[in-house]
């Protein structure tokens, strides 16, 4: 970064001369640094405005034992869960009386389900705690719940919308990283979502109430499982969401009438946005 420059402009760290200016940072990067906060404070620090959201709300939806507790404080129902640092000890017998089974086993702090299992049995749970353990030091227990999955595409920052419903149909037992990113025929897609309109609605309108709560920005991905009860309970929110040619979030808008290229161009005047919006705020409490 150029000393004393405005956001945007760099330099090669070798020659000295400057490079071309940055308008905005589109992540791409999943998992740890890309989506956990970090780089998002990297660009802070730098200003240079970048698509999706702050380092806050970043972190928060990263770690799902965090996203979990400020949806369920904030009255949006999530799975019964309980959490497993490393060091610490719980047996078999305790979860399953507490979560019933079949229960899931994952990192806190991954995505695209790694790492994670799914157990019925002793011997499943030990594997599952030192599979989980690979990837992080601290893992969330989960009830397994009978639903369908069911998706929703958020798009803005103060004044968000929210796409038409879609539901995955995975053929596996769930929807495993080789499913979303390798086998891809593993799974079927269905959007609309074949769902009672005022059903959707409700989804939709909780899919807008956890952005807001999590303080989501530009985009994200908020999953579902609608019981046969008609129960819509969280499973997560992803605030980079894929942009494959299998990937849900652009699909959802291209069916809720937003082409591709018009996504890329809203998501990219959102972020220039909200960085107008940031330097408006005041920094220093003396004159």
């Amino acid at each position: 970064m150029l000393p004393g420059s405005i956001g945007g402009q760099f330099v090669d760290v070798e020659s000295g001369q400057p490079l071309a200016v940055i308008d905005v940072v589109f992540p791409l990067i999943h998992g740890a640094f890309g989506e956990d906060g970090a780089l998002q404070g990297v660009l802070r620090m730098l200003a240079v405005p970048f698509v999706g959201a702050d380092v806050l709300s970043s972190a928060a939806c990263m770690d799902k034992d965090v996203t979990k507790r400020l949806l369920r404080d904030a009255g949006i129902a999530v799975a019964p869960f309980r959490v497993l640092s490393r060091g610490e000890s719980l047996s078999f017998t305790e979860a399953a009386d507490q979560l019933g089974l079949p229960m899931f086993v994952k990192p806190a702090n991954q995505g695209s389900s790694v790492g994670v299992s799914k157990v019925s049995d002793e011997a499943g749970f030990a594997a599952a705690l030192a599979l989980g353990f690979e990837f992080d030091h601290k893992l969330l227990i989960e009830q397994g719940i009978v639903g369908r999955e069911v998706e929703c595409a958020v798009l803005g920052n103060f004044d968000a919308q929210v796409s038409v419903c879609g539901e995955v149909i995975a053929n596996d037992e769930f929807y495993a990283y080789d499913t979303k990113y390798l086998n891809g025929d593993q799974a079927r897609i269905a959007i609309p979502a074949e769902l009672p309109a005022d059903l959707s609605d409700q989804v939709r309108d909780v899919a807008l109430q956890a952005y807001k709560v999590l303080g989501c920005a530009g985009l994200s991905r908020v999953d579902f499982f609608v019981t046969e009860g008609r129960d819509i309970i969280i499973n997560e929110v992803n605030t980079l969401p894929g942009f494959t040619s299998i990937s849900m979030y652009p699909k959802l808008w291209q069916a809720s009438g937003l082409s591709y290229a018009e996504l890329i161009h809203r998501l990219i005047v959102l972020a220039l946005e909200r960085a107008d919006q940031a330097r408006l705020l005041k920094t220093e409490i003396f004159p």
